[in-house]
């Protein structure tokens, strides 16, 4: 991040004019500016009492000398970026080039008005975003439109949204511009043989969802991934709707945490462990499979940490894609971070004598345990955790071939899951 500062005088015989200030943005991943100004709002006293009010709009304009908003003088400072930006502004992609400042200047005092204009680049950068996967609305069987869901999303504070409705992608050739929050395209390709999340592509499968068998469902499967969909297994173990198929190849994820805690979700996490120690490196992720409110299904619980490079939503599924997010039970539940080296959880190394695992966790209770566990199952348990964290480095050892953390806490004789993360891969010689 860096600032440009711009000291601008106003002339008296400017007053009642617009015109520009030009700026140069540089040749950088920029993913947001921010252009803050300020200048004496009283010329004069008289008798304590102000005499004159100094006014000056502003506006922003980018590279291509696109009007990009106009905020008067009511904010001191306005932002624009490709996904967030200052009411009554354009989210846009920031362009390199001369931008300008929109100058109003509405009233001036006679010898002029000194302006102090401070422009901020915020370069674009991996960041941990949050967000729920699976979602529904009044497009199939939820309660509450599109609009509304986004709305409890910003409320909740999350950064991405997945709305997958059953066998429909009609909502997904118009998805709402919400500053501040990304929606992911999805569908949930609905079968009686069991569900799947197709993301990413508006309309994931051609003319209709229907397969009636297996080599049809591998053709409808296989043409979504050809058109970039990205694959996930949903609920894979729920007596309802469980994964039925014998293929489990087609998919790219599974989501092993659907929903309230409970004996489906930990059977999906087994069967996820199971695919892993036969040397598949597939991706973890979950989803509230929210419907309406005043049920036990609840939005955003669980919740997708997700390391992306930006909110853009082909840079989150790609970082879901990567394996680089960890799963808990809300917004505010256990963070999780698991390295070795420059590795993070989704990437596979070489193993190398004297490597370290780096473990770091935080928001964790009384009662909770955290586990380390390898293709063997728990390795390492730890359950005191001073101020709520914990850090701690583990030597690698020579037999691991991936591992993952699992944080769970017994409560009437149920281990419930709080937080599990994606693994490191250990390649063998």
């Amino acid at each position: 991040m860096h600032n440009l500062t711009i000291e601008h005088s106003i002339p008296k015989k400017a007053e009642g004019t617009y015109y520009t200030i030009p700026f140069q943005v540089p040749d950088e991943n920029i993913d947001r500016i921010t252009v803050t100004y300020r200048y004496n709002r009283i010329s004069d006293k008289l008798n304590f009492k102000p005499s004159r009010v100094n006014i000056v709009d502003l506006g922003l304009m980018d590279a291509d000398k696109r009007f990009l908003g106009w905020s008067g003088s009511a904010r001191r400072s306005v932002f624009v970026g490709p996904h967030s930006a200052t009411s009554g502004y354009l989210m846009t992609d920031i362009k390199p080039g001369e931008w300008h400042i929109l100058v109003g200047a509405y009233h001036i005092p006679e010898n002029g008005l000194k302006v102090h204009y401070e422009i901020t680049f915020i370069p674009s950068q991996p960041r941990w975003l949050v967000g729920d996967l699976h979602l529904h609305s009044t497009a199939s069987d939820g309660k509450h439109d599109i609009y509304t869901l986004a709305k409890i999303a910003l409320r909740k504070r999350l950064d991405f949204i997945a709305i997958s409705n059953h066998n429909n992608f009609s909502e997904n050739f118009n998805l709402p511009k919400v500053p501040g929050l990304t929606f992911i395209p999805a569908v949930e390709w609905t079968h009686y043989r069991g569900h799947m999340n197709l993301f990413g592509i508006a309309a994931p499968f051609e003319n209709s969802f229907v397969a009636n068998n297996e080599p049809e469902m591998l053709s409808l499967i296989a043409q979504a991934k050809e058109k970039g969909a990205l694959v996930s297994v949903n609920h894979p173990k729920e007596n309802s709707c469980a994964y039925l198929w014998q293929d489990e190849e087609c998919f790219d994820l599974v989501e092993v945490w659907n929903g309230p805690m409970r004996k489906a979700n930990i059977d999906g996490i087994a069967w996820w462990h199971n695919l892993l120690k036969t040397g598949r490196k597939i991706p973890l992720v979950g989803g509230s499979d929210f419907h309406r409110s005043g049920h036990i299904v609840r939005f955003a619980r669980p919740v997708n940490h997700v390391y992306a490079s930006s909110l853009a939503a082909a840079d989150i599924l790609k970082a879901i894609s990567q394996g680089r997010n960890y799963l808990s039970t809300s917004v505010n539940g256990v963070q999780l971070e698991l390295r070795c080296g420059e590795c993070m959880m989704g990437d596979s190394t070489r193993r190398i004598e004297g490597q370290v695992l780096l473990i770091s966790a935080s928001r964790l209770r009384s009662g909770m345990r955290l586990k380390l566990i390898n293709q063997d199952g728990e390795t390492i348990t730890w359950t005191k955790f001073p101020n709520g964290k914990l850090e701690a480095e583990v030597p690698v050892s020579a037999s691991w071939r991936f591992v993952y953390l699992l944080v769970s806490r017994n409560l009437f004789g149920f281990d419930y899951v709080r937080a599990i993360s994606n693994p490191i891969y250990f390649d063998q010689e």
